[in-house]
């Protein structure tokens, strides 16, 4: 019998709001004011401090009442994991990932079978930069549900960003026999690409950009499809990245991509300077932004 367990009220964190009047200067002062009192979410694999203000206004409220939902329907019913599910992902969408890394974990206590509690830990283990814990729970949950594509695509970042290439390239495969549509198969294939640039496999690389094409739907993912028609030969570094200067999660994923394309070529000073520029960002959660924070520490 499933463990009946009890739940409990996580406030809402006190929003970031710029002040709507006065100079951008002085806007900016208050803004760093209080994220110095504010505890960092993360902080970054080079030292830096790291904080939850995923967004504000409308959407912060729209993201808060998300958050209020989830609370009262595991409430409802806490005998239900995606019940914990839902609940963890309204934490991780406000940025608040040690929370809801508590919420996946009580969920595990009381479903320890369910795959999905695994893979929703492991991926905000990925968040706050513990890639060890990341792999040992995408591991557990490649191993109860080994047809998932969200389980194999994770675990294959966790290895990856550990630098096993090996290993990441053992769960990309098995991601992408599962990808289900285009989307999918873009994605995964951008993280095999690299993968296999980083193991010398140049043919095995080539191979994998044969079955892309400009004519493949896509509705999440155009920043890999783009990446991996530049990889082919088929779109231009500065068009690519010019796409992408306006979103700060386009950014970071086109500029890991580039910057890993001068890596593989050899001229390493000139990744640094891609990396080192997302890392500057502010959307740290995205993977390119991870991805760049790992290199520049192995470049140390």
């Amino acid at each position: 019998m499933r463990q009946t367990m009890k739940i409990f009220h996580l406030g809402i964190i006190s929003c970031l709001v710029l002040v709507a009047f006065g100079t951008p200067v002085l806007a900016a002062a208050q803004s760093a004011t209080q994220q110095k009192e504010m505890k960092p979410e993360v902080v970054s694999l080079l030292g830096r401090k790291l904080y939850a203000v995923p967004a504000e206004g409308e959407e912060l409220a729209k993201l808060q009442a998300n958050l209020e939902e989830a609370i009262r329907a595991v409430e409802a019913d806490p005998d239900n994991p995606e019940s914990f599910i839902a609940y963890g992902r309204a934490l991780a969408g406000l940025w608040r990932y040690h929370e809801a890394i508590e919420v996946y974990s009580k969920g595990i206590t009381a479903h320890p079978g369910e795959a999905m509690l695994y893979r929703h830990r492991g991926h905000r283990y990925i968040s706050i930069r513990d890639f060890d814990k990341a792999a040992s729970d995408l591991a557990k949950a490649a191993a109860l549900n080994e047809k998932d594509f969200d389980i194999w695509y994770h675990l294959g970042l966790a290895h990856y960003l550990r630098g096993e290439f090996d290993e990441a390239r053992a769960a990309y495969e098995s991601c992408l026999k599962v990808a289900a549509d285009d989307d999918a198969k873009i994605a995964v294939s951008n993280w095999l690409y690299a993968t296999l640039r980083r193991l010398n496999r140049k043919d095995d690389a080539a191979k994998l950009l044969g079955g892309i094409s400009a004519e493949m739907k896509v509705e999440e993912n155009m920043s890999y499809l783009n990446l991996l028609l530049f990889f082919k030969g088929l779109k231009t570094e500065e068009g690519v990245l010019t796409w992408a200067a306006n979103s700060e999660l386009d950014a970071a994923t086109v500029g890991y991509g580039i910057g890993c394309w001068h890596l593989y070529s050899g001229q390493k000073e000139k990744a640094r300077g891609f990396f080192e520029k997302i890392v500057t960002g502010r959307y740290w959660p995205a993977f390119g932004f991870i991805a760049a924070e790992a290199e520049l520490a192995r470049m140390k």
